[in-house]
């Protein structure tokens, strides 16, 4: 479903509660993570497109990052829906909070939550929230409705010691969030060598019940 990046097309940006019930239908995946945590770029490398995602492009102008931003992934109509959610932490504010909580309480469709975790700085205290928030949501569900898995981003800036660095967010991961799965480990740099975006990619398909 990732092979026709040419079909991915944004479907909406979504900013209060009542509008969320106008879209339906497919399968959808959301990610969330801190401001500049690389979630642009993760996600147009995932969709096979330069600036799908892009802050810079002028649909999300005008504070469009403040929404629930859906795209819809393979040709017409389409096979999942791919949310992208405001940052949070420094940068997030409490309404954007609130919608982002009220679309996992109630989303019947969302079959996978993202969070994205940057290699470079670690677990911060706004991830380790964020984290247990998700964790602690998944076990009130029992897990029928909707996974958890964390992405590791922006592998490519770590150097000397990079690994036990990894090691440290993954251990810390297990810690604060026993329900979720193994992180994915990316680097998607605009120059340089790109990884674990196929399986980001499968993890997506799989979360959404599709071979």
């Amino acid at each position: 479903i990732f092979k026709d990046a040419k079909s991915a097309e944004f479907l909406a940006a979504v900013g209060d509660k009542k509008s969320l019930s106008l879209l339906g239908g497919l399968p959808e995946v959301v990610v969330t993570g801190r401001a500049n945590v690389g979630k642009s770029s993760l996600l147009n490398s995932v969709i096979g497109r330069r600036d799908l995602f892009s802050p810079a492009r002028k649909l999300f102008a005008q504070g469009r990052t403040q929404t629930l931003n859906f795209f819809r992934v393979g040709s017409p109509p389409g096979r999942l829906v791919v949310v992208d959610s405001p940052g949070y932490g420094a940068r997030g504010r409490p309404e954007w909070g609130a919608l982002f909580d009220h679309y996992l309480e109630t989303r019947k469709q969302l079959c996978r939550v993202f969070i994205l975790i940057s290699a470079a700085h670690g677990m911060s205290a706004t991830d380790e929230a964020m984290l247990s928030s998700l964790d602690a949501q998944i076990q009130s569900l029992d897990g029928t409705r909707w996974t958890l898995q964390a992405i590791i981003t922006r592998a490519d800036a770590l150097q000397t010691n990079g690994r036990a660095q990894i090691n440290k967010i993954e251990q810390d991961i297990f810690r604060i969030s026993p329900t979720c799965l193994p992180p994915i480990i990316t680097s998607c740099p605009s120059k340089g060598i790109t990884f674990g975006i196929d399986e980001v990619r499968k993890s997506i398909s799989h979360a959404c019940g599709i071979v």
